[in-house]
């Protein structure tokens, strides 16, 4: 089974299990498979990875539900967390901070690692490569930070406003970004869905046009600003963003027959007709 195949949806977005610093530089103690016990030397099959995360705040993944929490010999005090057709288990916790039963959202602190946390994953009874859904669910917080939704891009620290054609839509966007990003993001992975020739056109005259009047690097990047844009890059986000949910909205409509709830049948019928590329 393969992730690539499976869709991850969550109505809060999207976390990683716990977060470090650059300094922490945190490693996996053990991977998955077939491994060499650390103390005995003996090979078994590891079902889940182990990172070097002591004493770590532990996060939900996305919306979901504890399903599991206890102690066994093997994982010591461990919790389950239930998202969809996914369970992922926290092994080697210090402290759990939720019940059995209990709804959980993306970023709620639900336990503190102890001198590592064993993390696993499986779906619907069978295990995964806890590196490939976590890679999933990175994939899903960047695309969605990508298209601005939440307000992650960092220009903010500027006092600078990202803005985009679909503003006064943010909070219906963002509902249909959470339950449908996944389905678009995996149909681009397996080719049955292509963005648009306007996006691609669109982009390469926005980078080029960008890169000739020096927009890029004028500060130090960082996560949510990887190209070190300033104020003066700021309509070039909000153009970016413009095609990136755009596409998103073509997919939807060709695909799902979804539209905006405030789009009328003229803006319907011109959204997908529109085939000229974008000039910044």
């Amino acid at each position: 089974m393969n992730t690539k195949d499976l869709l991850l949806e969550s109505a809060s977005g999207f976390m990683m299990p716990f977060e470090a610093s650059e300094e922490e530089e945190v490693q996996v103690s053990l991977g998955y498979g077939e491994q060499k016990h650390p103390m005995t030397g003996e090979t078994f099959v590891h079902r889940g990875v182990d990172f070097a995360a002591h004493d770590l705040p532990l996060f939900a993944l996305a919306t979901g539900t504890v399903v599991g929490v206890g102690t066994d010999a093997v994982h010591e005090n461990y919790i389950i967390t239930k998202y969809g057709k996914f369970e992922v288990k926290y092994g080697h916790v210090r402290e759990a901070y939720v019940t059995y039963g209990m709804p959980v959202y993306a970023g709620l602190q639900v336990a503190q690692s102890g001198n590592f946390l064993h993390f696993e994953v499986s779906c619907e009874g069978r295990e995964l490569d806890p590196m490939e859904f976590l890679a999933m669910v990175y994939g899903n917080m960047e695309q969605l930070e990508a298209m601005g939704i939440k307000g992650h891009y960092r220009l903010a620290n500027l006092g600078v406003k990202v803005k985009t054609d679909y503003d006064e839509d943010q909070e219906e966007l963002l509902q249909m970004m959470l339950r449908w990003l996944p389905a678009y993001m995996n149909d681009i992975r397996l080719g049955s869905y292509a963005p648009s020739v306007r996006m691609e056109q669109s982009l390469r005259n926005i980078f080029a046009q960008s890169a000739s009047r020096s927009y890029f690097f004028e500060t130090i990047p960082q996560i949510g600003n990887p190209l070190g844009l300033s104020s003066r890059g700021a309509p070039l986000a909000g153009k970016v963003q413009n095609l990136l949910i755009g596409d998103f909205l073509n997919y939807m409509a060709l695909r799902h027959g979804v539209y905006l709830s405030s789009w009328g049948d003229d803006v319907k019928k011109n959204f997908l007709t529109r085939q000229q590329p974008t000039a910044i």
